[in-house]
């Protein structure tokens, strides 16, 4: 057995290395797998959709919001994996009954790689965690380089919600060179107005493809109602912290060529 303390300084108790796991967080999920952890993890949630060749193997078990406990208990978990910003309070006391529960929390590029790390010592993968982070490092010396180009990153319709402060996105957007207007706006996914929008003075508003699954078919929405900022589309999941990052830096290259 072995006691650690997990991102919001719980003390967790829990065999190890753990041989069966369950994941509540679907961008530590897809870093599961770059550990190699294929035959540990046992159970996921519905939207742990990557990497898709290899996730089926793993049952499902709910949702990030909601868990399916029989199904939890079918799998006898000698460890889970949730994250903060993903899962409830109220999700991790029901399965903290019942199992060991370490949670993680990322709101910044530099907790992206404390997860990595972490992830890695707590599941007797240091090494190849270890490289998955230097590979990412190297990666995001690559990424472009905007200069304090204002944006708004909404995701989500009715009411509109955005990206604020104390979130991945905004720390990602950060380092790309990027100015979040409402990084100081009230809340970590502020709801705002059409008015809050218009008066953003923005150079371009980003429309997330997930949660709400924002189209090509919404882009004359919010160009009517900012005819002088560009609307675009943009992958959510390139968003996704983990082993993600390594693709997020090609994507940014491509998309971002030739903005200032």
């Amino acid at each position: 057995m072995r006691t650690i303390t997990d991102h919001l300084g719980r003390k967790v108790t829990y065999s190890f290395p753990p041989k069966r796991i369950v994941s509540f967080a679907p961008a530590i999920t897809e870093t599961m797998y770059c550990l190699k952890l294929d035959e540990e993890l046992v159970g996921r949630t519905g939207f742990c959709i990557h990497p898709k060749d290899r996730v089926e193997q793993a049952a499902k078990v709910g949702g990030t919001k909601q868990v399916k406990l029989d199904r939890v208990h079918d799998l006898h978990p000698d460890l889970i994996i949730v994250e903060k910003e993903e899962n409830t309070k109220e999700m991790v006391e029901q399965l903290e009954e019942h199992y060991p529960v370490y949670c993680f929390e990322v709101q910044t590029v530099e907790n992206a790689y404390r997860m990595i790390r972490d992830l890695g010592e707590i599941t007797d993968r240091e090494k190849v965690a270890g490289k998955l982070e230097n590979d990412i490092q190297s990666a995001f010396q690559q990424l472009p380089n905007i200069d304090g180009t204002r944006v708004a990153y909404v995701i989500w319709k009715n009411p509109y919600m955005v990206a604020g402060g104390d979130t991945y996105i905004n720390s990602l957007l950060q380092k790309i060179g990027f100015t979040n207007a409402f990084e100081t706006f009230g809340g970590r996914y502020p709801s705002v107005t059409e008015e809050d929008l218009q008066q953003a003075n923005l150079d371009y508003v980003f429309l997330a493809t997930e949660p709400y699954p924002y189209k090509e078919k919404h882009l004359d929405e919010f160009q009517a109602m900012m005819p002088e900022t560009i609307p675009d589309i943009i992958d959510g999941e390139m968003f996704w912290y983990g082993g993600r990052m390594l693709n997020a830096v090609s994507y940014f290259n491509k998309k971002l060529m030739g903005m200032k």
